[in-house]
């Protein structure tokens, strides 16, 4: 049958920023998807205790007046977050993350901030496995392919419906069917088993991340550095 047609868990996060070690979380958004349908679902709005920026409102919609409205204190959002994900990884059920470095870096980041266990704490001293990443799992499948990797991009290239980029859950719904839509599609990711896959993943983001500082460096950026860890980003104090 395949992973693909399992149960999945999206999740995604809608923040302050750009940077996955400052920037904070705004909302979150954890779905559950078989076969691509949609079953239970979570979500989260955030005060973040900073001002979010006009370009992220810009983004997601959410403005400084309705975040500390109705948000609730940054602190118990990201404890809830981690605490579903980490249910679902300890019965062993995939995560699926477009990006995954960029969002669980960001939660690991908020974690560490308010001084709350860390994933790999909860999950009694293990990295979080298994994720799937379909940015990572389509750069490594369709290296040749032109155009854009955004989640709106890639989402159009495997015929999966987006309904409102941006919106913690629909992206969320949109990159676990965009798990499954690649797996359909390339055999090979299908016949892997999730931690399997997850193994594979770390590899193909290390390579990707090596070639691509080989790549500005050619280009004249002596000191350019790209990141090659995957799906967790040490702290920046690490």
């Amino acid at each position: 049958m395949g992973w693909h047609r399992e149960l999945l868990i999206g999740f995604d996060l809608e923040t302050t920023g750009t940077d996955p070690r400052e920037a904070r979380i705004v909302t979150g958004a954890v779905i559950e998807v078989r076969a691509g349908e949609p079953m239970g679902r979570r979500e989260w709005l955030a005060d973040p205790g900073v001002p979010i920026p006009e370009d992220a409102v810009a983004v997601h919609g959410i403005s400084n007046e309705r975040a500390t409205a109705e948000g609730r204190p940054a602190d118990q959002v990201a404890d809830a977050l981690a605490g579903v994900l980490t249910s679902y990884w300890k019965t062993g059920v995939p995560v699926v993350a477009y990006n995954a470095a960029f969002d669980l870096t960001l939660l690991s980041a908020e974690l560490r901030r308010h001084g709350l266990p860390s994933l790999r704490d909860r999950l009694g001293g293990v990295d979080p496995a298994p994720v799937i990443d379909p940015y990572t799992i389509d750069r490594w499948v369709d290296r040749y392919r032109r155009g854009k990797r955004n989640l709106e991009a890639v989402c159009a290239e495997y015929g999966v419906v987006l309904d409102s980029a941006h919106d913690a859950m629909a992206d969320a719904l949109a990159a676990a069917r965009l798990a499954g839509a690649i797996a359909a599609r390339h055999p090979k990711i299908a016949s892997l088993g999730p931690a399997d896959l997850h193994r594979r993943q770390i590899e193909w983001y290390a390579e990707w991340a090596a070639d691509f500082q080989n790549f500005l460096r050619g280009k004249g950026d002596a000191t350019a550095l790209v990141e090659g860890a995957w799906p967790l980003k040490e702290p920046a104090d690490a």
